[in-house]
C-alpha cells in the first residue's frame, strides 16, 4: 500500500524507467546479434556519441514543453536561422563568441515569439509553432539565398574544442555536455521548485493557478529555454562540421520529438522523465545506423520508428492503468 501521493509518483518513474530501458536494451542485443561485429567495436558508439547530443539538447528542453501538455514544432527551424547568424557574424567580425552571443540572443527572442501567441494570444502551440516554424524557415531561405558558409577557421578556438572538441582524442566533448544538461533537467525537473510548478501546470492549469504559480510565467520560461537550447545545438553541429548549411536542422523535428514520447514523457502533460528522454534519445538515435548494419534497407527505418513508439506507448499506458 502506498502510503502517498509522492510515493506513488516515485513507484511510476522507476516502472517508466525499467521500462525504456529495457526496450533499449532488446535493441542493443538485435543489434549486436545481427552484427557482432560491429557493436562489438568502439567505432559506432563513437559515431553515436558524435551525433545523437545535437538533437538529444532540444529533446531535453522539449521535454519541459510536452510535460505543460503543450509542443514545439518550431525548433528546427530556429536552429537553422540561429546557426545562419552564428556563421554571418563569425564570418564578418572574426569574433566567435560574439557569434555565439547573438545566436543564443536569436534563439531567446524566437522563444518570445512563441510566448506572445501561445501565452498572451492564447493561440493552440501546435498551431502557433507550425507557423514560426515556416517564419524561421522561410527566413534562412531568404537570408542565405541557398548559400553555405564555412567554419573552418573556428577550429582554432577553444569554444570549438569545448563544443566539439575530443577529449582524450576518444570522446566527443558533445556527448559530455549531453549528459550533463540531463543531469541539470533531471535536478530541475525532479529536485527544484521549478519542476514542481512545471508538474502542476501541466496536470490542471486551473488548479495550478489556484495555488499561487504564475502558469504564464512557467510557459514563458519553458518556451524561451526551447528557443535558447535550440540555438545552442545550432552552434554545437555547426562546429561539428565547421560548416552552416540552409536546410541545416531540417531532419530533427520527428526524431527529437519521437525520443521524447518513446521516453515515457505524456503528451497529455503533466508527467514527465528526463531518464526516459535520454534513454529515447539513444534508441532513436542508433535506430538507422543499427538498421543498416543488421542488413536491413533504409526503407525500414520509418516503420521501425513507428513500432518502437507504438510499443513503448502501450507499455506506458498499461503501468499507468496498473497504478491507478
Amino acid at each position: 500500500m502506498l502510503k502517498t501521493f509522492k510515493d506513488y509518483l516515485k513507484l511510476r518513474d522507476v516502472q517508466l524507467d525499467i521500462s525504456i530501458l529495457v526496450v533499449l536494451f532488446l535493441i542493443f542485443l538485435i543489434y549486436l546479434i545481427g552484427n557482432p561485429t560491429v557493436f562489438t567495436g568502439y567505432d559506432i558508439y563513437y559515431s553515436f556519441m558524435s551525433t545523437i547530443p545535437f538533437s538529444g539538447i532540444m529533446a531535453l528542453a522539449m521535454t519541459f514543453v510536452v510535460t505543460l501538455g503543450l509542443i514545439d514544432l518550431s525548433f528546427p527551424s530556429v536552429l537553422a536561422y540561429s546557426a545562419w547568424i552564428f556563421g554571418m557574424v563569425f564570418k564578418i567580425t572574426g569574433n566567435i563568441y560574439l557569434a555565439l552571443l547573438c545566436c543564443l540572443l536569436v534563439g531567446i527572442i524566437a522563444g518570445l515569439l512563441n510566448c506572445l501567441l501561445i501565452v498572451y494570444f492564447k493561440i493552440p502551440s501546435i498551431v502557433a509553432t507550425i507557423g514560426t516554424m515556416f517564419f524561421w524557415r522561410g527566413l534562412v531561405n531568404v537570408c542565405a539565398e541557398g548559400r553555405n558558409i564555412s567554419l573552418v577557421q573556428a577550429k582554432g578556438s577553444v569554444l570549438y574544442k569545448i563544443a566539439v572538441g575530443r577529449i582524450a582524442g576518444v570522446i566527443p566533448a558533445q556527448a559530455i555536455w549531453f549528459l550533463g544538461l540531463g543531469i541539470l533537467f533531471w535536478l530541475i525537473l525532479r529536485r527544484h521548485k521549478f519542476g514542481s510548478h512545471l508538474l502542476f501546470v501541466g496536470d490542471n492549469e486551473a488548479s495550478a493557478e489556484m495555488m499561487g504559480i504564475n502558469v504564464n510565467l512557467v510557459k514563458i520560461i519553458v518556451f524561451v529555454n526551447m528557443g535558447f537550447f535550440a540555438a545552442f545545438a545550432g552552434v554545437f553541429s555547426t562546429l561539428e562540421v565547421s560548416y552552416f548549411w540552409p536546410s541545416q536542422g531540417a531532419g530533427f523535428l520527428m526524431p527529437t520529438l519521437a525520443a521524447v514520447f518513446i521516453g515515457g514523457t505524456s503528451v497529455y502533460g503533466g508527467e514527465g522523465t528526463i531518464f526516459g528522454t535520454i534513454i529515447g534519445v539513444i534508441i532513436i538515435g542508433s535506430l538507422e545506423a543499427g538498421i543498416i548494419a543488421i542488413g536491413l534497407t533504409g526503407f525500414w527505418i520509418q516503420l521501425i520508428y513507428g513500432m518502437i513508439i507504438m510499443i513503448s506507448i502501450t507499455i506506458y499506458s498499461i503501468l499507468l492503468k496498473k497504478n491507478k
